[in-house]
């Protein structure tokens, strides 16, 4: 296994961008985006409990669930020919909120057939709130 910081490597270029699909998801309210960059068997573990492909879709019902976002402290670790780890730290805002929140993510990414026509896709995610505070 190695770990891979910030710094333009293509491998963390390109699993950020799949990232973004699913923040940018989030912010638009888009149920089907989201459900399309996880995996069938996805299993998210957050504060709120486990959650799966549906559940995190789910949210969305009602419509955005982020206002905005940073991704900032990354770190990819490759581990295995078919799957990468990208651990970052989040910084976004909630709509209609003025406060910023921090959370500690890691999402575990795995390399798709590309017969398929898919590249990546997210089969675990992690969220681990940052001490609590909030940002103003």
């Amino acid at each position: 296994m190695s770990t891979v910081k910030d710094g333009g490597h293509s491998l963390l270029t390109e699993i950020l961008q799949c990232e973004r699909q699913v923040w940018q998801a989030l912010i638009t309210g888009d149920a089907a985006a989201d459900e399309a960059a996880l995996h069938v068997d996805f299993l998210g573990v957050f504060p709120s409990g486990f959650s799966n492909r549906a559940d995190h879709s789910g949210q969305l019902a009602q419509g955005a669930t982020v206002a905005a976002y940073e991704i900032g402290e990354t770190r990819l670790l490759q581990l295995g020919p078919q799957h990468v780890c990208l651990s970052y730290l989040a910084r976004y805002q909630r709509p209609g909120q003025a406060v910023w929140e921090e959370m500690y993510v890691s999402s575990i990414w795995q390399r798709q057939d590309p017969i398929e026509g898919r590249g990546w896709i997210n089969i675990f995610s992690q969220d681990t709130p940052a001490d609590g505070r909030q940002l103003v």
